[in-house]
């Protein structure tokens, strides 16, 4: 994080190039078992991608709005994170009908139906995993975007006041995220960089979004993002702390 950081994609910026092998965001699933951790460098590089995806094949640039039917994941993270680098308006859980590309794991895809642009489904496999059909008037993302390219650059510049989040019906611009997560980032223990927040909250309030992504990001720290943490006893949830050196907890 620096001071002329003024997006979201800023931050991630000079993550990459402060310390790119640390741990940004390490994913628990506790309905399934999977875990996986993501360095600076590899998260980045999916972002990449996924804004190449976005801005290449579906066609999207500043001033779109794109859907996101996701819950809280690791992959929903990559997105929004495309979105900010492309420039288009990230709605959380949004109307799919208002929007210009929807993106939809697979538990919305009826939902997701309603947008009359581009459609992207998401299966949420372990590994980033296909789904074994791909459905129908989607395409799967976990098959287009390995090809994509591991370098973006945006078409447009990215202006840092233009509207970049809707979350619970409420608009920021790309300035605001990162404003409002700098300025959240002490209430929720993330102190600095090396802090570890873990958090089991769902995106689609500002604070899941905040505790599960962008406090960690703006204060160089990383995030536990855990689903389905509810099927995790006491007792194995603070194994889970100590063995994550999770420094705050927010559930």
């Amino acid at each position: 994080m620096t001071a002329t950081d003024r997006t979201p994609a800023d931050l991630l910026r000079s993550a990459l190039a402060a310390d790119p092998g640390r741990p940004l965001v390490t994913f628990y699933d506790d309905a399934t078992g999977e875990r996986v951790e993501l360095s600076v460098a590899t998260f980045a590089n999916w972002v990449a991608k996924t804004a190449n995806l976005l801005q290449g094949d579906l066609g999207a640039g500043p001033g779109d709005r794109v859907a996101l039917l996701l819950p809280a994941h690791w992959q929903t993270a990559v997105w929004l994170l495309a979105c900010s680098s492309v420039g288009v308006v990230a709605d959380v859980a949004g109307d799919a009908g208002a929007a210009d590309v929807v993106v939809s794991g697979p538990d919305s895809l009826e939902a997701a139906r309603a947008c009359g642009g581009e459609r992207v489904a998401l299966a949420l496999r372990p590994l980033g995993g296909r789904f074994p059909q791909v459905p129908e008037g989607f395409v799967d993302y976990a098959v287009e975007v390995p090809g994509q390219g591991d370098r973006f650059v945006p078409f447009s510049p990215v202006d840092p006041e233009d509207a970049a989040l809707i979350v619970a019906g409420r608009e920021f611009t790309g300035a605001e995220v990162v404003e409002r997560a700098r300025d959240a980032a002490a209430g929720l223990g993330l102190t600095g960089p090396g802090a570890r927040i873990l958090s089991g909250l769902e995106f689609d309030t500002w604070e899941g979004l905040r505790a599960g992504l962008y406090g960690a990001l703006a204060t160089g720290g990383s995030v536990v993002l855990c689903r389905h943490l509810g099927e995790l006893g006491e007792e194995a949830l603070a194994k889970r702390i100590e063995s994550e050196r999770v420094t705050a907890v927010v559930r």
